[in-house]
């Protein structure tokens, strides 16, 4: 990963293991051991596929912008079956508390989101060529 994948990732995984923390601790209070150990499975399943989806799209930029592409659809196509697999695995669990699974979820995907957001500001990184050059040209100068 480059130091600006790293930093982006820093930038949201530190939010979303605060607020994770914050459930956890809300979740323990109103439910006790069962909604902490719910609150505490929705803050690593998000924490897990988000940066599994940063990974691979910071592997794949390397390649091309089209496999950049390409990697984004897939992790994201994977990561949602394989919530949906998770979901429908524990519909009938009785080990943790899935209310408190779910707003840890909830809390924690806002947390990363505000977060990356947040880290892709800060980075400046330019989108465009400021002198106007096309890639792959040699200088018209």
């Amino acid at each position: 990963m480059q130091a600006n994948d790293v930093r982006l990732l820093k930038g949201a995984a530190i939010p979303t293991a605060l607020a994770g923390l914050a459930v956890v601790v809300v979740a323990t209070v109103l439910a006790g051991g069962k909604g902490a150990l719910g609150a505490a499975i929705g803050l690593l399943v998000v924490s897990v596929f988000f940066t599994v989806g940063l990974v691979a799209v910071s592997y794949a930029s390397r390649v091309s912008p089209m496999m950049m592409m390409t990697a984004a659809v897939v992790t994201y196509a994977v990561k949602i079956l394989a919530v949906m697999a998770m979901l429908k695995a524990f519909e009938d669990a009785t080990a943790f508390e899935p209310k408190a699974f779910g707003w840890a979820a909830i809390v924690c995907t806002l947390a990363w989101t505000v977060g990356e957001m947040r880290g892709f500001m800060k980075l400046k990184m330019l989108y465009v060529d400021p002198e106007g050059r096309v890639p792959g040209q040699g200088d018209s100068r």
